[in-house]
Protein backbone atom coordinates (compact mmCIF):
# COMPACT_ATOMS: atom_id res chain seq x y z
CA UNK A 1 0.00 0.00 0.00
CA UNK A 2 1.21 3.65 -0.13
CA UNK A 3 0.42 6.35 1.02
CA UNK A 4 -1.23 8.29 -2.20
CA UNK A 5 -4.08 5.14 -1.94
CA UNK A 6 -4.64 6.55 2.17
CA UNK A 7 -5.20 10.68 1.18
CA UNK A 8 -7.65 9.12 -1.70
CA UNK A 9 -9.57 6.84 0.50
CA UNK A 10 -9.60 10.10 2.78
CA UNK A 11 -10.66 12.61 -0.05
CA UNK A 12 -13.36 10.26 -1.14
CA UNK A 13 -14.78 10.03 2.59
CA UNK A 14 -14.82 5.76 2.17
CA UNK A 15 -13.27 3.38 4.47
CA UNK A 16 -10.43 1.19 3.57
CA UNK A 17 -9.95 -3.34 4.13
CA UNK A 18 -6.70 -4.33 4.69
CA UNK A 19 -4.73 -6.62 6.66
CA UNK A 20 -2.55 -6.04 9.11
CA UNK A 21 -0.58 -7.54 11.94
CA UNK A 22 -2.19 -10.84 10.59
CA UNK A 23 -5.81 -9.40 11.39
CA UNK A 24 -8.79 -8.33 8.37
CA UNK A 25 -9.89 -4.92 9.18
CA UNK A 26 -11.62 -2.03 8.23
CA UNK A 27 -10.95 1.38 8.34
CA UNK A 28 -11.41 5.17 8.17
CA UNK A 29 -7.72 7.17 7.66
CA UNK A 30 -7.99 10.64 9.74
CA UNK A 31 -4.25 11.74 8.35
CA UNK A 32 -1.78 10.06 6.62
CA UNK A 33 2.06 10.86 6.31
CA UNK A 34 5.35 10.07 7.73
CA UNK A 35 6.72 9.08 11.43
CA UNK A 36 9.32 11.03 12.99
CA UNK A 37 11.57 7.89 12.03
CA UNK A 38 10.66 8.36 8.28
CA UNK A 39 8.55 5.26 7.87
CA UNK A 40 5.03 5.91 6.03
CA UNK A 41 2.21 5.69 8.35
CA UNK A 42 -1.60 6.93 8.76
CA UNK A 43 -3.84 7.43 11.42
CA UNK A 44 -7.04 5.65 11.15
CA UNK A 45 -10.29 4.98 13.37
CA UNK A 46 -10.97 1.11 13.28
CA UNK A 47 -14.03 0.03 12.70
CA UNK A 48 -14.12 -3.55 12.66
CA UNK A 49 -12.23 -6.52 12.49
CA UNK A 50 -9.39 -7.90 14.91
CA UNK A 51 -6.44 -6.33 16.42
CA UNK A 52 -3.74 -7.82 18.71
CA UNK A 53 -5.91 -5.31 21.66
CA UNK A 54 -8.71 -7.48 21.06
CA UNK A 55 -10.43 -4.56 20.65
CA UNK A 56 -12.54 -4.56 17.27
CA UNK A 57 -12.62 -0.34 17.52
CA UNK A 58 -10.22 2.50 18.25
CA UNK A 59 -7.16 4.60 16.86
CA UNK A 60 -4.40 3.24 15.25
CA UNK A 61 -1.30 4.14 13.81
CA UNK A 62 -0.66 1.69 11.21
CA UNK A 63 2.56 1.42 9.53
CA UNK A 64 1.77 1.36 5.60
CA UNK A 65 4.35 -0.76 5.13
CA UNK A 66 3.00 -3.51 6.82
CA UNK A 67 -0.54 -3.08 5.17
CA UNK A 68 -1.66 -5.81 2.50
CA UNK A 69 -4.78 -6.81 0.64
CA UNK A 70 -5.75 -3.19 0.48
CA UNK A 71 -9.29 -2.24 -0.99
CA UNK A 72 -11.27 0.59 -0.96
CA UNK A 73 -14.59 0.11 -0.13
CA UNK A 74 -18.42 1.56 -1.10
CA UNK A 75 -18.90 2.38 2.60
CA UNK A 76 -18.77 5.65 3.47
CA UNK A 77 -16.53 7.06 6.33
CA UNK A 78 -17.51 8.19 9.43
CA UNK A 79 -14.93 10.34 9.77
CA UNK A 80 -13.94 13.00 11.76
CA UNK A 81 -14.45 10.91 14.77
CA UNK A 82 -15.36 12.88 17.97
CA UNK A 83 -11.99 12.27 19.28
CA UNK A 84 -10.23 13.46 16.56
CA UNK A 85 -7.64 16.33 17.76
CA UNK A 86 -5.44 16.55 14.82
CA UNK A 87 -2.28 13.98 13.53
CA UNK A 88 0.39 16.69 14.53
CA UNK A 89 1.84 15.00 17.02
CA UNK A 90 1.57 11.16 15.99
CA UNK A 91 3.32 11.95 12.34
CA UNK A 92 6.22 14.42 11.25
CA UNK A 93 5.26 15.04 8.20
CA UNK A 94 1.51 14.97 6.90
CA UNK A 95 0.99 14.35 3.56
CA UNK A 96 -2.87 14.35 3.92
CA UNK A 97 -5.58 15.03 6.99
CA UNK A 98 -8.98 16.40 7.93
Amino acid sequence: MDVALACRALRSRKRLSLRYDGFVRVVEVHAAGQTSEGRPAMLVWQVRGGSNSGRPTGWRLLRIAEVTGETMLEETSQAPRPSYHGACKILAVIVCKL
